[in-house]
């Protein structure tokens, strides 16, 4: 049972991340750098919680087939193909960024962020919108 509801778990995770990154991006732009480092905190919470259950997920239950019609294969498997390849690449240039803020190196935490934040946004975006064509626009079959 548990493992059945991963997939909402990580889902919600993501929106999660997503809605951290957007509002931690509006708060650095309004000078409230407090703020900022809260919500930036919880994406990066979020996100690893993200990982965690989304490994455990994929440990523990098979894959199964996009259930879609084929006019729309090219479309999910473009999402999932850039998703998971921006997932795996960001990574470590989440962690960078993270170190760099936490040692007070700003000027170089603010430059690589600033490059990172799309990819990142895309990357958590793209995972709610895999979700959603996988579990509620062509659901799979019980």
């Amino acid at each position: 049972m548990f493992v059945a509801m991963l997939p909402h778990i990580t889902a919600a995770l993501d929106a999660l991340s997503l809605v951290f990154l957007l509002i931690g991006y509006g708060l650095i732009r309004a000078g409230h750098r407090e703020a900022h480092k809260k919500a930036m905190l919880g994406a990066v919470i979020s996100g690893a919680l993200f990982l965690v259950f989304y490994v455990t997920h994929h440990a523990f239950a098979p894959l199964f087939a996009f259930r879609g019609p084929d006019s729309a294969r090219p479309y999910y498997f473009t999402f999932l193909f850039s998703h998971v390849v921006l997932a795996a690449a960001i990574l470590p240039f989440i962690i960078m960024v993270l170190r760099r803020a936490i040692a007070g190196n700003f000027e170089a935490h603010k430059h690589l962020a600033r490059r990172l934040l799309p990819f990142w946004i895309y990357t958590t975006a793209t995972g709610v919108l895999v979700y959603l064509l996988l579990y509620h626009i062509y659901p799979p079959t019980p």
